[in-house]
């Protein structure tokens, strides 16, 4: 969301998530910068979670930083419009990565030749989507306020989840053939 303007929709909006012009709830995916950057070929790019995988967050910044090219690192950054405790900041992390709801990688151009381009750094969701949105108020104020939307929305953002998953594994296996 947008929290500087007081928590609008935006492209990044998970969908099913409740927000300023979208009280019942964004009914679209989110953008992925990451998978756009990538597919330019020659650009650096990783997804991190600090809280969920700190040892990969770093190996990313070392190898953002040596790359001769443009680099990009997104990062996951939690803020209060998500609507949970904040000091649980690095477990909530994890619930999102565990989830699949944020899929960790990185893409080096760099190691094209080798078969390692593209390097998934998270396993396949292990964690109930559910459990991860019901746990910020974005998404449980959608449960409370309209239960048959926010169901519907919730199989919606699991088949998206699932497609997604299935987009990245398959990346990796095509970007990592010799």
């Amino acid at each position: 969301v947008y929290s500087n303007t007081g928590g609008q929709a935006s492209k990044a909006t998970p969908l099913g998530a409740a927000a300023r012009f979208a009280a019942a709830g964004k009914p679209t995916g989110k953008k992925d910068l990451g998978l756009m950057a990538v597919t330019y070929g020659n650009i650096y790019v990783a997804r991190i979670a600090m809280g969920a995988n700190p040892t990969q967050a770093i190996k990313a910044f070392h190898e953002a930083e040596s790359y001769e090219g443009a680099s990009l690192i997104i990062a996951y950054s939690h803020c209060i419009s998500h609507g949970f405790d904040l000091k649980r900041g690095a477990e909530h992390q994890k619930m999102a990565v565990d989830s699949g709801q944020w899929i960790l990688f990185r893409y080096d151009p760099r190691l094209k030749d080798e078969g390692k381009a593209f390097q998934l750094d998270c396993k396949e969701p292990s964690q109930p989507l559910k459990d991860y949105l019901l746990s910020e108020s974005r998404f449980a104020m959608l449960h409370r306020d309209f239960p048959e939307r926010a169901e519907k929305l919730l199989e919606e953002a699991e088949a998206f989840n699932k497609e997604r998953w299935a987009l990245y594994k398959g990346l990796s296996e095509v970007l990592n053939r010799k």
